[in-house]
């Protein structure tokens, strides 16, 4: 980065910058992770725990070898998966058949924790793309909502 870049960003009012205006290209942009009703194991409700990936683009993004994890290094990796321009796939825990919109992880058992858990997505890079976290007591996760 230059330091006329660092010096810009600097410039920039908090306000501002809470607001988002650049949206990442690819982010988590939504997670149910206790599953509404009893959790009871069933694949309908291993199902109903979900993570939502939204492309912001316009443009498609191939996720092939991107991976999807929690605090305990449970990892999904997306498989020949390409998110298309402006669309948001949902990543399930259960079993099922992977669609455009839907694809699963085929887990007999939850991944997310209730109570507090982080969902990190990363590219094929291992490079952080983003992160959410819920239910930490002190511990500051950015929800982008």
């Amino acid at each position: 980065m230059t330091t006329a870049a660092i010096t810009a960003a600097i410039a920039v009012p908090a306000s501002a910058a809470d607001h988002r205006p650049h949206r990442q290209a690819v982010e988590i942009s939504s997670v149910q992770y206790d599953s509404p009703g009893w959790d009871n194991r069933s694949n309908r409700s291993l199902n109903a725990e979900w993570v939502e990936i939204t492309n912001n683009t316009r443009h498609g993004v191939n996720l092939d070898g991107w991976t999807l994890s929690d605090e305990d290094g449970h990892t999904y990796t997306f498989d020949h998966y390409r998110l298309a321009g402006r669309s948001t796939v949902r990543v399930h825990t259960g079993t099922g058949l992977d669609t455009r919109r839907d694809v699963y992880q085929n887990r007999r058992t939850y991944v997310w924790d209730n109570n507090s858990d982080t969902a990190t997505l990363r590219n094929d890079h291992r490079r952080l793309v983003d992160s959410d976290s819920w239910g930490h007591r002190g511990h500051h996760g950015h929800h982008h909502r």
